[in-house]
Formats: structure tokens, sequence, C-alpha cells
């Protein structure tokens, strides 16, 4: 809802207050407001001119001379390129020197070798939206009124001197898509009363009973109709401050019919329609149910075909508008109107909504409907744009209006009790502060004995319980005011539970390594279900799936990984590191719901990092992927308790693939994709790992405990085996660090050989061993002796051999 400043002061005294402090205040109320739009910005030495002389321009066929009297000792002449610009026009001037919106400068200029001392300036050029300018002035400049005074700011006229607030509202608050609920809502914000505008005009002695008849069928679609008949209007353009009102509530102007229908539709919020009544055919209005496939033209000139879920005005036969939503080209107000019918009605929310939604056709009219109208201004609207017509359209009103009302609606009466809003706010508010809420909001409050039995009035349907009172008195005492307290049963604040710690540091440590999550569906084809799943397990299929894509519950979360990577790759993002924490479902046979399990996933591929100055890069490997899960069960501190081995598995590449191992269980696995599965899915070389990270973070891990650096030196010593080829070297690091006992603090394979002077079934690896002794420095002696023992070991277990 756009709101002019301007315009609401005419309905409520601002007090002074700022565009920006009210805009401040009415957001602490519990409306937001969006943005405060000042419609003269930037903008400068505009005034309203009159052409005295307009001639062709010597040298252009598409430019005129004009000679403009600006309010100054003399006129200035000015070359205007707009077509419509002719001689005794008031017209709006930038002078040399105006700043027009985006800061362009006005300057003396010579076009087609004529002087030019300013410019005529078109509504756009003023800084409004094309889309808002009537149609006869949107391809050239504005004409005011001949009653303006020549010299005099011509943005005031244009009522440009204003800032719009654009409300943010919540469905809940269809009271305030009027500027008479938005005065309402001021009024209760700043205690002020609210100033109702007047419906006052003169009669004519014919009685609009005999011109025009109403019948309802559909009347829960439309339990209130009101029509009223204005004769002898004279179709032209609405006065220009009603028409800058309508642009600064984003509404085009038309003509001074359609133009107060607006108007009356922005100020109470209550939609209007005019009807030709010459061009109706008939002197019967028919509200009903359309029949199927019946057909309208509304008024953009598209013909809809209709179904019986649509309410249709009719005038008894056709249709002639599509309720709540727009009118027929048929009845259409034209120039050529002298007799206008005024609509103005009640229609069902939902039925307006249908109609809407399935027409895609979505008006100022139909929003209203759709959140709800008050029922008691239909009346006080049709009356409002009566009066409005007869003033500035020169109609005559027939006396009395012809209706059928079978509406049903009671003021909703709602009772609270101090005690009740001050425990649920926290407050301590007395009963005096309470009850002056509900005065200023206009709300009809008996107090008794500090309980308020509140009347509220039509125009705010969202009231209904107790909780909606409390909740009204909160936003008008200020949520600012309200104290900040605990609950009185939060003996404890909530803490996460050891999982869930666990979990979040596992995210941040991906997140750390340069990983990117991302959430996929839970959802995969019956294909791909089993495709990388750590568990063998059951399929469960969905019995009415959305489509084949998506009909069975996945095992893995590698699938989807992988399309994501495939996504981005397609879009020129090549170097890939994601990762998913996600849930998988493994079904058991006999069993009718599978079990849910958490997994952790990731996919990595093209360049791991690359800095380009240093002409340095790395692509993603075996080593990189493994890397980044080493450091993330150091961080959880099962590194002693996690080993890899080499592994065989199904879509994966035979020797750049290794099982995980937890306390010497399978939990995962981490490889690269197999050639062929990389051709098929059209990706480059790419490493992929899944764990099972409901088993990993549940294992219970010692507490960190502090270990001093070392104030002694230690002795390193590095041995290169001969040992069969077929021998893992992890397993010989396994019998390295049991046989070295507490002073081997550190094992570090250097070197891999393979090839000349070794035999063929044979390799060598080198590791680098760190020995130390926290109290002493140790001597050759006993490093010695404790070496002797790891060799042995690694010669009977592996019949390892030094190389020598």
């Amino acid at each position: 809802m756009l709101v002019s400043y301007n315009w609401l002061n005419e309905y409520v005294d601002l007090n002074g207050v700022s565009a920006d402090e009210l805009a401040e205040r009415i957001t602490r109320s519990g409306i937001e407001v969006e943005g405060v739009d000042v419609l003269n910005e930037g903008i400068k030495g505009v005034v309203i001119g009159h052409v005295l002389e307009r001639e062709q321009h010597p040298n252009a066929d598409k430019l005129n001379k004009c000679l403009v009297d600006v309010g100054e000792e003399a006129p200035v002449q000015i070359i205007c390129g707009a077509p419509n610009v002719d001689k005794g026009q008031k017209v709006a001037v930038a002078k040399v020197g105006a700043v027009l919106p985006g800061n362009f400068k006005i300057k003396r200029a010579k076009l087609r070798g004529e002087e030019s001392n300013g410019m005529i300036c078109s509504l756009q050029e003023l800084g409004i939206e094309s889309k808002l300018v009537a149609k006869e002035f949107s391809e050239g400049i504005f004409v005011f009124p001949h009653d303006v005074e020549v010299g005099t700011d011509a943005l005031a006229y244009l009522s440009r001197n204003d800032y719009v607030l654009e409300l943010g509202l919540t469905p809940n608050r269809s009271d305030c898509l009027s500027m008479l609920g938005v005065a309402y809502e001021v009024g209760a914000i700043l205690g002020n009363e609210v100033k109702w505008p007047k419906s006052s005009y003169d009669v004519s002695e014919e009685q609009a009973s005999n011109y025009i008849s109403v019948k309802v069928e559909a009347e829960e679609d439309n339990p209130l109709y009101v029509a009223k008949i204005v004769q002898n209007v004279k179709i032209g353009p609405s006065p220009l401050w009603m028409q800058t009102r309508l642009m600064a509530a984003g509404i085009r102007p038309h003509n001074n019919v359609v133009d107060i229908t607006n108007y009356i539709l922005l100020e109470y919020g209550q939609p209007l329609h005019a009807f030709d009544y010459d061009r109706l055919g008939s002197k019967e209005i028919l509200v009903r149910r359309a029949t199927e496939k019946e057909k309208i033209v509304t008024l953009d000139d598209a013909e809809r075909t209709l179904s019986s879920e649509h309410l249709v005005i009719t005038n008894g036969t056709e249709p002639i508008a599509l309720a709540g939503v727009m009118g027929g080209l048929n009845s259409e107000v034209q120039s050529d109107t002298t007799t206008v019918l005024i609509e103005s009605a009640y229609f069902k929310g939902t039925t307006v909504r249908r109609a809407s939604k399935d027409h895609g056709l979505r008006s100022e009219a139909s929003a209203r409907f759709e959140k709800g109208i008050d029922p008691n201004r239909t009346h006080e609207a049709a009356e409002r744009a009566a009066a409005l017509m007869a003033e500035f359209a020169g109609g005559e009103v027939l006396e009395g209006s012809v209706e059928v009302n079978t509406i049903s609606y009671e003021p909703k009466v709602v009772t609270t009790t101090l005690s009740k809003i001050n425990s649920v706010l926290g407050t301590s508010v007395t009963a005096s502060e309470v009850k002056a809420i509900f005065e200023n909001l206009k709300f009809e409050v008996v107090e008794d004995n500090e309980t308020f039995t509140v009347t509220v009035p039509t125009r705010r349907g969202d009231i209904t319980i107790e909780e909606d009172l409390v909740e009204e008195v909160a936003r008008l005492y200020g949520y600012d005011n309200i104290p900040t307290t605990l609950p009185i049963s939060a003996a404890t604040p909530g803490v996460l539970s050891t999982y869930q710690a666990k979990r979040r540091k596992v995210r941040s440590f991906l997140e750390g390594a340069g990983l990117l999550q991302t959430i996929t569906y839970s959802l995969t084809s019956k294909e791909r279900a089993k495709q990388f799943a750590i568990e063998d397990g059951k399929e469960i299929v969905l019995a009415m799936p959305m489509s084949e894509e998506r009909s069975t519950l996945r095992l893995s979360l590698v699938p989807h990984l992988l399309e994501v990577v495939q996504h981005n790759i397609a879009r020129q993002t090549h170097a890939n590191s994601i990762y998913e924490i996600g849930s998988v479902f493994v079904g058991k046979e006999g069993e009718e719901l599978p079990e849910e399990k958490e997994r952790l996933s990731g996919v990595l591929t093209g360049l791991w990092h690359s800095h380009q100055w240093q002409g340095e890069k790395k692509a993603v490997d075996f080593y990189v992927a493994k890397g980044i899960l080493d450091g993330m069960f150091e961080m959880l501190g099962l590194t002693e308790r996690v080993t890899y081995r080499r592994a065989e598995l199904d879509r994966l590449h035979p020797g750049r693939t290794a099982e995980i191992l937890l306390n010497d269980d399978v939990v995962g696995y981490v490889g690269q994709l197999h050639p062929e599965t990389l051709k098929e899915l059209d990706l480059p070389e790419t490493y992929v790992f899944e764990l099972a990270l409901q088993t990993i973070l549940n294992i219970e891990t010692e507490e960190i405990k502090y270990e001093p650096i070392p104030r002694f030196p230690s002795i390193s010593r590095d041995i290169a085996l001969v040992i069969d080829r077929s021998t893992p070297a992890g397993d010989l690091e396994k019998v390295i660090r049991t046989a070295g006992g507490s002073l081997l603090k550190e094992v570090r394979i250097f070197d891999l050989y393979e090839g000349d002077k070794i035999a063929e079934d044979k390799k060598s690896v080198a590791y680098s061993l760190r020995y130390y002794h926290p109290d002493h420095t140790l001597t050759d002696e006993e490093v010695t002796k404790v070496h002797e023992k790891v060799l042995t070991a690694l010669e009977e277990q592996f019949g390892a051999t030094l190389r020598s």
C-alpha cells in the first residue's frame, strides 16, 4: 500500500511529525514501512509556463519553436520536440539552471541553429513512471488546466512536494488497504481523531428504482449489492489533484468517472465499478454464477472463457463484468457516456480469488476483496462516489439506491483482563493505559473491575480472540517498552547435545577447508537409489511419486551431489568442492518403515588451489580428499582409531579407492570415480567420499589432554624397507608404531620406489621415525634398543629387509 503523506494529513492531524519519523513509528507499531519515497527528490527550477507562440522549427521537421512566458520580465524561446505542444497551453518548464531527476542540469543550448532557453517537460521527465501517465500525455508534454498561475512551482501543482510511504502489509491487516484505514492506525499511534470525508449532493426528483432493478441468485457469493444512478455526466479529465494522488498510489488516471471509482477504492478500501447505463442493454442487473464455457470480453479487450465457479454481473442475459475482478468491454464508460450506474458490492473473497487466479487478473479491486473489505463502508463508498461525480462530472444523482442486502455482520465482542495482558507481555501496564489504547484504536470498550469488554469495529476483521486484543495492546504500548525477561520455568538455558555440537564442528571444519554445503532431494530414481551406498538395504518406493526421477528414497547422498557438479560444470564452474550432511533411508526386510541414518558425503573436482602470480596449480587428487577426512578425524579425536584399506567398490576406480575403518568396522569410503562412470556422467576426474556420520559422531572420545612442548631434543632415524608389492604401507606403519612404544612419537612415509635394482614383485618404502622422551635427552643406546625392536617386528611379520 502506497500512502501519500499530504493526503493522509487530510484525515488525521500528523502534528508536524516528519514522514521519516512517522514511518519509524508505524513500523514500531507492527506495520513495516518498507521505504519513504521523496517525490521531488533531486528536482528544482521547474515552473508553470504559458506557451505564447508556437511555430515549426525552420531546420527540423519534428521540432517546434516556442515562445514561453515563465513569469519573468520577458518570455523565453524554447525548442520542444513534443508532438502535442501548442499555443495557449500551460506547461511545466525547466528553466536554465534547473535540475531534473538523474542530476540532469538544464543549460542554454542551440538546437539546429535555434537558441533554446530551457525545456518543456513531460511527466516522465519529472520522475513519474510512464505506466502512470494518462494516455493523452504518454507521448508528449503534460498540459495543465488553464487556471494555474504562470511562474509558480509546477511541482506543487503536480503534488510532487510530497512523500509516499510504502507499507508492507501482512494478509491479516487488510484494513490498512485504504487511506481511512491507515488514518485510523496513525490516529491510534499519535492519539488523534480521524476526520471522515463528507458526501453531500443535490438529489434529482427521479427515483433510481425506475431505471434499474437488482437480483442476486448467488447470495452466498454476493450478499450485498448496491446500485446508484448518475445522469447527465460529462466525461473529461478528473481534477489535477485527484490525478496526482492516483499516480502517487500507483494508479494511472483515465477520466473523471473512472478516476473517482479508483479514488474511492484508495480512500475507503471499497472497490467500485462504473457501468455505462446506456450500454447495459437492459434495465436489470442479475448477479449469478457463470455457465460452463460462457464468454466475456473484459476491459483489457481479452475474451475469457468462464466456468461455474466464477461470479458474473449480467444484464439479465449476458455477462457485463467478472465480479470483483474486471468489468466487461460491452459496458465500458467512454467519452460519450452520459448516464453512469455505480456498483458498490460485497463479494466473497474466495470466489473472487478463484476467478482472479484462473484468468491471471490481479487487480487492486480483487486484492481487497480477497483479503476482506468492511461491509459497513459499502453504502458510504457509493454515496461518496455519487457526490464526487456530481461535483466533478456535472452529474445529477437519482434519488435512492437499488440494492440486495442479505448480509449478516455484527461487530465482534471480545473480552480480556488486565492480568492476562500483563502476564502474557511481562509488563505492568495499568487499566487506564489499556483502556486508552483501545479508545485510540476507536474500539468501543467497557471496563469492569479490570476486565475489558471490547466491541471490535467491522473494519478490523483480524481481531476475533482474546490474544488479538493482547497483541493490540503490545504494539500500541510499544514493543520496545516490553521488558526483556526469561520465562519463569527456564531454570537452565538450552544447549546443543553432544551429537549436535560435533555435527556443527564437522560443518565448520569442512567449510573452513573450502567445501561448500549443499542440500539435495531425499528422493531419487529407482536406478540410482543404491548407487554409492555404504550399506545395502531394501528400496523404499513411494506409492504415488511425482515422477520416476523422484520415486525412491535414497540410500546415498553421492548421486545427487554428482548432479550438482554436473549442473555447475555445464555453467562453466569447473572447480567444485561440495559436501552434504543428510539422511538416507535403509529399508529392512519384513519392516514397512525404513531406518533413517545420517550420512556425510562430498564431491571434489577441478583445481584444488591456483595461484596465478606464482604460476602454481594443484588439481584435486586422492590425497586431497583423504587429507580433508584426516583433518576432520583429527579434529574429532579419532585419528588413532581410523584406518584406510584398499577396496574395489562399484562405480569407483579400483586402484584409487579406500574403505574407511573405525575400530576395524567399515564406516565409509573415499575414492575416484571409475573412468566409465566419468564418461557416463560427462565429468572430469572426480573424487567422492561418504561416511556413516551417525556412527562416527556417536563414538565416545577421550577428553583432549594438554601435552607440553618437548624440552629435550629428539632423535630421528630413517629406514628404507624392501617388501612385497602387495603389502599396504599402512600395515607397516601400524607395526612400527606398536613396536616403537612410548618413545616413538612420529612416523612419516617419505619415499616409494619401484624399478631398477628392486625385484619386480618388490617395492621400497622409506619412513622417517622420530623418538624423544619428555623427561630427559635420549641416548643412542636407548634409541637403538627400541629401533631394533621395530626392525625385528617388521622382519618377522612382513619379511621386510633394509634396503642397502
